[in-house]
């Protein structure tokens, strides 16, 4: 039997909860030395995305998130597909959600894991 390999082609992000952003968000900038991408205050929330690297995953803070586990929010190349290849190994499908750079889902949530599509 052939190994099954995971539909992800990388992380692009790790979606944090934040309790305090203008604490973290001073903390990683002036301490760890990340840059801000971007940060936005809308609908009662706030997310702020810090690089922290040359490469990917950017860091996403934000105060709307339940619990004190990471979103790991990783590429794939068509969202359906490997929705429907996940399912076939058992994977219980959830509902897709949008992210400002395109449609994601809840793969694996013990582990807090989303995917999202490159187009």
């Amino acid at each position: 039997m052939a190994k099954q390999t995971a539909p992800f082609q990388q992380l692009d992000f790790l979606y944090v909860p934040s309790r305090d952003m203008a604490a973290e968000l001073a903390y990683l900038t002036e301490v760890m030395g990340g840059r801000v991408v971007f940060a936005v205050e809308a609908m009662g929330t706030r997310v702020a995305a810090i690089q922290l690297t040359e490469d990917p995953p950017l860091l996403l803070l934000a105060d709307h998130l339940e619990g004190e586990r990471p979103i790991l929010v990783y590429r794939v190349a068509a969202l359906s597909v490997a929705m429907a290849e996940l399912e076939a190994r058992g994977w219980e499908g959830q509902h897709a959600f949008e992210i400002p750079h395109g449609r994601a889902a809840r793969f694996v949530p013990p582990a807090a894991t989303a995917s999202r599509c490159t187009s």
